[in-house]
């Protein structure tokens, strides 16, 4: 589209008084033109510049004399510089006025019928053409959906930001299917849009880049542990416990009820954790065991004429001299019936009291006691029994040597139980010399079988 090219001719305005002393010249451009002060001439206004989209199409804008050219992109332009020099210096119209020295405030007479001002220009107060608004004074012809911009002695009808002109009318841009404004994603909006990101993500402050939001920082959603990764968060639990359905909170884990091995006794499960009991008598070791107490050792409520006795799980106290009549305490835990006394013929000759303790519900067939001669006379001959104690059959002797014999025990105890067994030594030589010994033992079976 070529656009119309505007040359005008100086134009010189002479404004007599009645005294003409004094002469003044002022000039006014044509259209295309405005005044230069410095070079005190008319210059061209270079439209391409100041006129927003001035050719369509793609066309090139090329500023000329008084207007512009629209031109082909391809097209090759030469400028005569001293035709432009000519056409400014002659685009304007000189304006004279004459005053008389003898009143210099004196106003020039109204020199109004005397300016022609060019189409979308009016006549100032200085008697000078001044462009008209015709976007601020309204009388431009522009749609309500469209944007006045003024222009020097016109006006633009523009679509607003976010809209471009189709035909008349301005229709809305969908920046959307532009390049990518938008890390995430894109909203269109009439004259606009804006970005939205992804669950996980916020927008930066450039309003277009998505950044990482560190829920763990921000608010901590997690009711343990919380540890962020890109777009999104993974909680875990503290040991001793594990994440709920909802993969936010955590449960705490029954130790107890995963397996009935994992204390000795018994398990009692806590907020996280477990602990091991032991019942009375016993302490737990390493955590999950329990040990026997000595009380012996530790809490000895016995007499002094009694000795302590630690079994599993209690103790017992017991006399020191455990002799009866007619025997007579020999040694510890010794009784011997003397020879001199008519009755102990056919007694014993000695009874030895000894205690021992076993665990409840001990496996069986188990070795748990042996018995053997102190003293070995010659020529003679050596016999075990179960004297008394075993009218259960909980016991069997098995003698293991020509002095010494084992108490198996054959059926399993339970306690808390106390069994006293009475193992006799009969021993008779050639001469038909006979006397037997007594092995009075005390089986205490513990309550539990640790």
């Amino acid at each position: 589209m070529l656009t119309a090219m505007f040359l005008a001719a100086l134009v010189l305005i002479t404004v007599h008084s009645q005294e003409t002393e004094e002469t003044i010249t002022y000039t006014q451009c044509t259209d295309g033109y405005e005044w230069d002060p410095v070079r005190q001439r008319c210059k061209d206004i270079d439209e391409c510049e100041i006129v927003p989209d001035a050719c369509k199409g793609g066309m090139k804008c090329v500023n000329h004399y008084g207007g512009y050219l629209c031109l082909p992109r391809t097209a090759q332009i030469i400028v005569n510089e001293r035709e432009e020099s000519a056409a400014e210096s002659t685009s304007g119209r000189n304006n004279v006025i004459r005053r008389t020295p003898a009143d210099p405030h004196r106003a020039p007479p109204n020199p109004t019928h005397q300016i022609q001002c060019a189409a979308g220009y009016e006549q100032s107060d200085h008697n000078v053409c001044q462009d008209i608004d015709e976007c601020a004074t309204g009388t431009h012809n522009c749609r309500a959906d469209q944007v006045c911009v003024n222009l020097r002695g016109s006006f633009s009808c523009q679509c607003p930001p976010g809209y471009q002109k189709r035909g008349d009318q301005c229709i809305d841009i969908d920046e959307c299917t532009l390049p990518p404004y938008c890390h995430h994603r894109c909203m269109n909006t009439p004259g606009s849009y804006y970005c939205q990101c992804n669950a996980g993500f916020q927008l930066a402050s450039n309003n277009h880049t998505c950044v990482d939001i560190n829920e763990c920082d921000a608010n901590n959603p997690c009711a343990q542990q919380c540890y962020n990764i890109l777009g999104s968060f993974i909680c875990q639990c503290n040991p001793g416990f594990e994440l709920s359905s909802d993969r936010i909170n955590c449960e705490d884990v029954d130790e107890c009820r995963t397996s009935s091995y994992i204390c000795q006794y018994q398990c009692v499960n806590e907020p996280g954790k477990f602990s091991c009991v032991c019942p009375e008598g016993y302490q737990v070791v390493g955590g999950r065991t329990c040990h026997d107490i000595n009380e012996c050792e530790t809490t000895n409520e016995c007499r002094e004429d009694e000795i302590c006795w630690n079994y599993h799980g209690g103790f017992r106290c017991y006399p020191r001299n455990p002799c009866q009549e007619p025997y007579v305490l020999t040694s510890e835990n010794r009784c011997v019936c003397p020879v001199s006394n008519a009755i102990c013929r056919e007694l014993p000759y000695s009874v030895v009291y000894k205690y021992m303790s076993i665990r409840s519900d001990r496996t069986v067939p188990s070795d748990i006691f042996q018995i053997q001669a102190t003293t070995i006379y010659p020529n003679t001959i050596n016999t075990f029994r179960i004297k008394s104690g075993n009218e259960n059959g909980e016991f069997y002797l098995r003698q293991t040597s020509a002095v010494s014999a084992m108490l198996v025990l054959v059926k399993s105890l339970s306690g808390p139980r106390e069994h006293i067994v009475d193992l006799e030594m009969l021993t008779v030589n050639s001469l038909n010399y006979r006397t037997s010994s007594v092995l009075r033992l005390t089986i205490i079976v513990g309550p539990y079988a640790f």
